[in-house]
């Protein structure tokens, strides 16, 4: 016990230090962080309307090439199917964002946020395609071997489009900038948050304040970190066929158990229903209200489902495939299954179940545990197993996009590979031990800032990523395989 109260007392002013100093450095990106907002919601819109509603008038098919049904056995160049590169991404996307994620947004922008975030979700599927598209288009190749993917994403297709443009001198600067943030991110999102409201939820059903967790954050997060390691000092390859596995039982549990307790309250679903389309439309504090809710939709619906920030173009750039409209395709459904429909049980589930009336302040993972326990005294359990999924597969691929762009910098050598690991590592167990609001803001001020250099790239290969979906549509008429 000595020992136990020794570390804690040794970590924990660490990580409050370490989050104090980035709460107060992120109050100069606040501003900013509303900027990328829009910036995010009108790229979203753009590319929707440009490719002629591509997310809904090509849905099915999207499936149909997730099932294989254009697939040939002639290609061998990547590292993972169609499958493990949507979970893989899903892994990523589908984290405490839409447990915790959802929570805070409706327990500061109320219930109108959960319908701003299922819009924004339906059009972040255009941006998704296009990102993706990309990210396979112009990945890279190991020298030795011109089948084998090095790396793909925002890094490569950012410095062809400038040069493009003549100007290679801002495609690299700009690619640099997207891998200095997504490493940000990574270590944001992919670790401290995650870490953060996977411990929280622990401590919840096991007893709160007088947990034996309550002051062991340190050994929570030392617990986690020793298994993500386990995984992603395997690659990609590892890290797919780990997402490939917990992904689907993980979404399917959650599901069912928020199906559950929407039965328990069966009768309060109208109501719910209606008080958030009331709320998003016309909330009665006026249009400030408004703004304030589709502004806190938006902000965790982004955060959810990373459409516009380029993350997921990195999963998806490992991908077995010659031809990268059809993985952009596959990766629509992405945003769709993140935030259309998890966000939306979640986010069901706390209105429903009115928790959200009772709590005060920011709220992430304790909200929706409260809401969970209205159904069933025992669920919050069965979140606590869920939230522990959710934050362990994002972890893992989280720590694969960071990896990526850390090379990108640094160079392809073992040595970087090995300190990036540890050091990912490390940052998980200092979350397990940090403050929820110092780590919302910096995750949020290093992810959204990913969006900048990514969508600019996205416009200037707009028509390109046009052009190679005409040309797709064209053979797929012709009945082609893809």
């Amino acid at each position: 016990m000595e020992i136990d109260k020794l570390i804690d007392s040794s970590i924990e002013p660490i990580a409050n230090a370490v989050a104090s100093v980035i709460f107060y450095s992120v109050q100069l990106f606040d501003l900013e962080i509303k900027f990328i907002l829009f910036w995010l919601v009108i790229a979203a819109i753009f590319f929707t309307f440009y490719l002629g509603f591509i997310n809904v008038r090509y849905f099915t098919h999207a499936i149909d090439v997730l099932r294989g049904k254009f697939d040939t056995n002639g290609c061998n160049c990547g590292e993972i199917s169609r499958f493990q590169a949507l979970m893989t991404s899903l892994s990523a996307t589908i984290g405490l964002g839409n447990i915790a994620g959802v929570a805070v947004a409706i327990s500061l922008g109320g219930p109108g946020a959960a319908f701003w975030m299922a819009v924004m979700g339906i059009f972040s599927m255009s941006t998704k395609f296009v990102e993706v598209a990309l990210g396979i288009k112009y990945r890279q190749y190991a020298p030795d071997d011109n089948c084998k993917v090095l790396s793909g994403g925002p890094m490569h297709y950012l410095r062809a489009a400038f040069e493009q443009l003549q100007h290679p001198r801002m495609g690299k600067f700009m690619a640099g900038l997207f891998a200095i943030c997504c490493i940000g991110g990574t270590i944001g999102a992919g670790g401290l948050f995650q870490a953060n409201q996977a411990y929280q939820q622990a401590v919840v059903v096991t007893g709160g304040d007088v947990s034996f967790l309550a002051d062991k954050g340190w050994l929570f997060g030392l617990f986690m970190a020793v298994l993500v390691g386990l995984v992603i000092i395997g690659g990609i390859q590892w890290i797919a066929a780990v997402a490939g596995r917990i992904v689907p039982v993980m979404t399917i549990l959650y599901i069912i158990a928020g199906i559950v307790v929407m039965g328990v309250h069966y009768q309060a679903i109208p109501g719910a229903i209606e008080k958030i389309f009331e709320m998003a439309l016309y909330p009665q504090a006026g249009v400030g209200a408004l703004l304030g809710t589709l502004l806190m939709g938006v902000q965790r619906a982004v955060f959810s489902n990373e459409a516009g920030l380029g993350s997921s173009a990195i999963a998806h750039s490992a991908v077995k495939t010659d031809v990268p409209i059809s993985q952009g395709m596959v990766a629509m459904l992405g945003p769709f299954i993140d935030t259309v429909i998890i966000c939306m049980v979640t986010a069901l589930v706390i209105v429903i179940s009115g928790a959200y009336v009772d709590g005060s302040g920011i709220e992430g993972v304790e909200l929706t545990s409260r809401a969970f326990a209205s159904g069933i005294s025992w669920f919050p359990y069965i979140l606590s197993l869920t939230v522990f999924l959710f934050a362990y597969s994002t972890m893992i691929s989280w720590s694969y996009y960071g990896l990526i762009c850390t090379t990108y910098l640094f160079g392809e050598h073992k040595a970087v590979e090995i300190i990036y690991k540890f050091l990912f590592c490390l940052f998980i167990v200092v979350g397990a031990s940090a403050q929820l609001s110092n780590i919302i803001l910096f995750t949020d001020a290093m992810v959204f800032a990913m969006a900048v250099p990514n969508i600019i790239g996205l416009y200037i290969l707009a028509p390109e990523i046009k052009r190679d979906l005409k040309e797709y549509l064209n053979a797929l008429q012709k009945k082609q395989p893809m």
